[in-house]
């Protein structure tokens, strides 16, 4: 199973009145981290919209917290894919803490492949056999 590592420092403007993480933020590093994971297994979201007119649109993510993320800790966040049909994938994110390796937050994201050539009828399309076969190699 492929992994995208990526390690990280809390900076002070994630943090909210309570010196935590502000919860949204998790959420931007996950949204990150997912197109950090595409890009490591050669697939460019960016090229693809471009080039092809597809996107990996987001329908689904949610968090579980089980710690607080602090000021100036480092984080490790590891993406990889749960799930894959012929339509959607899951991509689940674990962000630990560094270096003891706790369990801070556990995140998902649930993506289904688009056709966005028109943007006035954007449409969920199976994933083109190319994509699928780097997707499942990834998810072996």
């Amino acid at each position: 199973m492929k992994e995208n590592v990526v390690n990280r420092r809390i900076m002070w403007g994630e943090m909210d009145p309570l010196g935590i993480v502000f919860y949204p933020r998790y959420y931007e590093w996950i949204d990150a981290c997912g197109h950090l994971f595409f890009e490591s297994i050669g697939l460019a979201l960016g090229d693809l919209w471009r080039e092809r007119r597809l996107l990996f649109g987001l329908i689904e993510t949610s968090c579980k917290y089980f710690q607080p993320g602090r000021y100036h800790q480092f984080v490790e966040i590891v993406t990889r894919i749960q799930e894959l049909d012929s339509r959607t994938l899951v991509l689940g994110h674990t962000m630990r803490s560094a270096p003891d390796k706790g369990i801070m937050v556990e995140g998902l994201e649930k993506r289904i492949c688009m056709d966005v050539s028109d943007p006035q009828h954007l449409r969920g399309v199976d994933i083109p056999p190319d994509i699928y076969s780097l997707l499942d190699q990834a998810a072996k």
